[in-house]
């Protein structure tokens, strides 16, 4: 062989190289912005969503899931997980949200952790937010499969926006023996509804909050009494200053106060504070 043809032959085999190594690399980049570990993508207007692993955006230098939604869709990596029948489970991730904008003013819509096909979420984050914690905490009660979600959007309506998700965690819950139970009370102390055309306004009065209290009160000590000391009450009463706003709707039973009527009002005081159980009194009669 000719030196012109080996001098040939190397350039052939470095530029295979090179274009080897190249193709390895986006090959590899590629890969890390689309391996979503057996999470699947889902969503209600297909091809409207972008879903990817963010190396950018992280919480403790580990790579996110990002959802980004430049229309009004309803948008979530989920994946299939195997759980015992009636039993606890806590949910845990960090999320991250940018310009999150529920198409409706709901607050059971933005950026959560949902068990799709179901209402059960945790708190819905708006807005633009840096990293946070939530948590949705469920009972699996006869179920032994479920798809359990992160997403941007919602069972009640859509969102538009980004949002990150990171550090995932479930556990296993241990049904507690403690006998101390915790609940909230949250007063409205006025409803300021639109129902048919109609601005309707109510006020709870001095004499409902004594009232209120007394019954508390009451409630406390059944408990204690009624379970011979097996149940403790303790019941921290809230007094809500800015109106209940709107009211859910059925068919069937009417207008009534759905969890996402008041979420956003209360969902803080029941974060910083862990209660088992809230009680929510609003004025609906005159």
């Amino acid at each position: 062989m000719s030196k012109k043809n080996k001098k040939s032959n190397k350039i052939r085999y470095f530029l295979t190289l090179i274009f080897l190594c190249i193709a390895l690399y986006y090959t590899y980049q590629y890969y890390k912005t689309n391996d979503f570990n057996d999470f699947i993508r889902s969503e209600i207007k297909l091809y409207t969503s972008n879903f990817k692993r963010d190396s950018q955006v992280k919480f403790e230098n580990r790579v996110s899931y990002k959802i980004e939604s430049p229309e009004y869709n309803d948008a979530m990596f989920y994946k299939k997980i195997q759980v015992n029948k009636d039993t606890p489970y806590k949910v845990t991730c960090m999320v991250k949200t940018n310009n999150v904008k529920p198409q409706e003013e709901k607050s059971g819509v933005g950026a959560h952790i949902s068990i799709e096909g179901t209402t059960e979420r945790s708190i819905a984050i708006s807005g633009t937010q840096d990293w946070q914690k939530i948590e949705l905490i469920f009972n699996s009660k006869n179920r032994e499969e479920l798809n359990l979600g992160f997403r941007l959007g919602g069972y009640l309506g859509e969102a538009k926006g980004e949002a990150w998700f990171s550090n995932f965690t479930i556990e296993e819950e241990i049904t507690s023996n403690n006998n101390e139970w915790k609940f909230a009370c949250f007063i409205f102390e006025t409803t300021d509804v639109n129902l048919n055309g109609n601005q309707i306004k109510l006020n709870v009065t001095q004499n409902d909050k004594k009232d209120i209290e007394n019954t508390i009160k009451l409630f406390e000590d059944s408990c204690r009494e009624l379970s011979k000391d097996k149940m403790m009450a303790t019941c921290d009463i809230y007094e809500i200053d800015s109106p209940l706003a709107k009211l859910s709707y059925d068919e069937k039973y009417g207008y009534f106060v759905s969890p996402e009527d008041i979420e956003g009002q209360v969902k803080d005081k029941i974060y910083e504070s862990d209660y088992d159980h809230i009680f929510v009194v609003v004025r609906l009669r005159r």
